[in-house]
């Protein structure tokens, strides 16, 4: 009895050993071990010269993040022709003086976003496997769930006017277009359909035919909103939201994507397809994490710089 005893201790103290080790390595190490993503997608007109759009999304700063605040400013480096930020900058409601530094390189180019549920609203501690219980169930984030109550309110306003003032335009729900060196990209975007704040039907119409290229931006990738951008035959729609799965199985990988987007387009680039027309899809696995879950395994922080060239 002693020997069976003592056989399951060592296998118990074994498999508790494994799970710190695994638990110190995605908070000590992954968590922080931000990479650059490259891909090129082809959706310019002939005769267009390539574009470098450099992509940030899900930053979720926490005061004190010294570390991922100097890798965003060195992104500035790579000096990209604009920079679209697909939300979810804010995991501290105390948090926006260090975003718009950390930032603060990389608006001194031209800009485009859109906000996510954590930008207006402070995170809350949340048992992990209820992702999994409401993937099993069809519900996420408000699409199905209750609505909030006793939500922290995070000083949204304060970070949309840093980014005004530096130039980059507000795509809530809206319309906007920059100009580049000879060209102009319009952009379509919508309110996070996280939180059921997307209003379609403002910006409805599709492509602006007198842009050189046009691009959708929506923080979380709900289908409704891949479907109707699709539809309206945008070629790129460019979204954040997922973590990319943030725990995902080696070889496997993500769980959920926390929306009603399948794994297999968690994160990087794939296709949509609505009304017979099909889009690029790029979904940031972000750099960040909620406060209250600040583990990653199997799926590093991330930017993103797209290179756009010219279509077949």
């Amino acid at each position: 009895m002693r020997a069976r005893y003592g056989t399951s201790l060592k296998i118990t103290a074994g498999i508790t050993a494994v799970g710190a080790a695994g638990l110190a390595y995605a908070a000590g190490f992954e968590a922080r071990s931000f990479r650059l993503r490259r891909i090129t997608v082809p959706v310019l007109a002939r005769g267009m010269r390539p574009l470098r759009v450099l992509q940030v999304s899900d930053i979720h700063m926490v005061s004190g993040q010294r570390k991922k605040r100097a890798w965003l400013q060195s992104l500035a480096g790579l000096r990209p022709d604009f920079v679209v930020n697909t939300g979810d900058n804010l995991s501290d409601p105390e948090g926006v003086p260090e975003v718009l530094d950390a930032l603060g390189p990389l608006m001194e180019y031209p800009g485009v976003y859109v906000f996510g549920s954590n930008d207006y609203y402070g995170p809350k501690l949340r048992n992990p496997a209820r992702y999994l219980l409401e993937k099993a169930q069809g519900r996420h984030g408000l699409n199905g769930n209750a609505p909030a109550v006793g939500a922290v309110h995070n000083p949204w306003e304060q970070l949309r006017d840093g980014f005004d003032a530096a130039g980059w335009l507000d795509l809530t729900n809206t319309r906007g277009r920059l100009k580049l060196e000879g060209y102009e990209i319009a952009f379509t975007g919508l309110d996070d359909p996280h939180i059921k704040r997307d209003r379609y039907e403002l910006v409805a119409g599709g492509p602006e035919k007198d842009a050189d290229l046009s691009l959708a931006v929506v923080h979380a990738p709900y289908l409704r909103s891949l479907d109707a951008f699709t539809a309206d035959g945008y070629p790129l729609i460019l979204a954040g939201h997922t973590h990319g799965g943030q725990l995902c199985i080696p070889f496997y990988g993500a769980l959920v994507t926390n929306c009603d987007l399948d794994t297999d387009r968690v994160k990087g680039l794939s296709t949509h397809t609505a009304e017979g027309s099909t889009a690029y899809l790029h979904v940031s696995a972000g750099c960040g994490t909620n406060r209250y879950t600040p583990v990653r395994f199997a799926c590093p922080p991330e930017a993103t710089l797209l290179t756009l060239t010219p279509r077949d």
